[in-house]
């Protein structure tokens, strides 16, 4: 039977390859003529297509009746419906809202230094002293002038509520005494700024200045940092505006770490960035471990599209036609039953993450979607499935 088949091919190529001599492809290319050129490589492309149509044919004669055939191994997948999330890959920097460098209000001697790096501090708990330069020597004088200012003042007041002395004596002596307690509260104020509170809670991270230093207004002290109050900003290309709102999904990568942490963004900002038409989003981050610093490298990967009920397939099983369709191969059996064949089948894909692709249209659930040999099976064609 094979050599039958075999005899049918070799007449139709010795008859795609006879004809006229005068026509042959000698006589043609002999005679220069640009146009009978293109007509004869015309004609030859038509024969080529239907001998290969024809082959087709036969192999698959072959294929059937040979029973010692070489079947092609593939190993497959089922096609069944999943979750697939898509994400945009950002980069960003740990940064935190309470990360303060605390400069002196005052100038004068650092007299005392009350806390070391490394250490925890509370809210509103002392962390040093300015020499006050003699302030707490004029709020003494002060509050014995304004002390007697007061007894000075009852007194006028007694006397002006039994209609004695004049209006002018009493007013007077509320005025000086008025004057003397707004004194005393001035210089307190000024006296407070001598003293270094922390403004928050938590790590002395740097000691700038050290006890004993000489220090003008606004000289920068210490760091105090809280790493309990972290956040990630990103810029964010405009096109995803739609997509990324408050409370949307995102896995924080820190390289250095090797550490990823599952949060949302905590805020998006309502203005477009001219510049590069961009917007900013902050993500609040979880810092239990207290390993993650300020300005620490990340990765943020947005969920900016989700799919609860989609076919996904490797990238690498998808190839494309001289048309731009996508298509992959499914195994299905051959209608007598008896060997399992490649099937083409033309999809329509959606958006990629990682190596998985959406696959929109062309395959049902439980079809056998071939993995392995993907790439190297024609349609039609008889292969066997590997048992994993």
């Amino acid at each position: 039977m094979r050599k039958t088949i075999l005899l049918t091919v070799f007449s139709i190529v010795m008859l795609s390859c006879g004809g006229d001599k005068k026509n042959s492809t000698e006589n043609v290319i002999a005679s220069g003529n640009l146009e009978q050129l293109r007509l004869k490589r015309a004609e030859i492309i038509k024969s080529a297509d239907e001998l290969s149509k024809e082959l087709k044919k036969i192999d698959d004669a072959i294929s059937v009746l040979d029973e010692h055939h070489k079947e092609t191994l593939i190993t497959t997948l089922t096609a069944k419906d999943t979750v697939f999330k898509h994400y945009i890959e950002l980069q960003a920097q740990v940064q935190t809202k309470e990360n303060l460098v605390i400069n002196a209000q005052l100038g004068g001697i650092l007299e005392q230094l009350s806390v070391k790096e490394g250490q925890r501090v509370s809210k509103g708990q002392t962390l040093g002293r300015i020499d006050d330069g003699g302030l707490s020597q004029q709020l003494a004088q002060l509050e014995i002038q304004a002390s007697l200012s007061k007894t000075t003042f009852e007194r006028q007041k007694n006397l002006w509520d039994q209609k004695i002395g004049s209006e002018i004596q009493f007013l007077q002596a509320k005025s000086n005494y008025e004057a003397q307690v707004r004194a005393v509260q001035q210089l307190k104020k000024q006296i407070a700024k001598t003293v270094i509170v922390a403004p928050f809670s938590g790590v002395i991270d740097e000691i700038i200045s050290e006890k004993g230093s000489v220090l003008a207004p606004g000289s920068p002290v210490l760091r105090i940092i809280n790493l309990s109050n972290m956040y990630l900003e990103a810029e964010v290309p405009e096109k995803f505006i739609n997509d990324i709102k408050r409370g949307t999904e995102v896995v924080v990568d820190f390289p250095m770490l090797n550490e990823s942490i599952k949060t949302q963004i905590s805020l998006v900002n309502n203005n477009i960035n001219p510049a590069n038409r961009s917007f900013k989003v902050q993500v609040q981050v979880p810092n239990k471990s207290g390993l993650i610093k300020p300005n620490l490298s990340s990765k943020l990967n947005i969920n900016d599209y989700s799919n609860k009920n989609v076919i996904t397939v490797p990238l690498s099983i998808i190839s494309e036609n001289a048309e731009g369709e996508q298509y992959l191969y499914i195994a299905e059996k051959t209608e007598d039953g008896k060997h399992t064949k490649a099937k083409k089948v033309i999809v329509t894909t959606g958006k990629s993450q990682g190596d998985l692709i959406e696959i929109l249209e062309g395959i049902n659930d439980g079809d056998l979607i071939i993995k392995e040999g993907a790439r190297s099976v024609k349609d039609g064609q008889i292969v066997s499935i590997i048992k994993k």
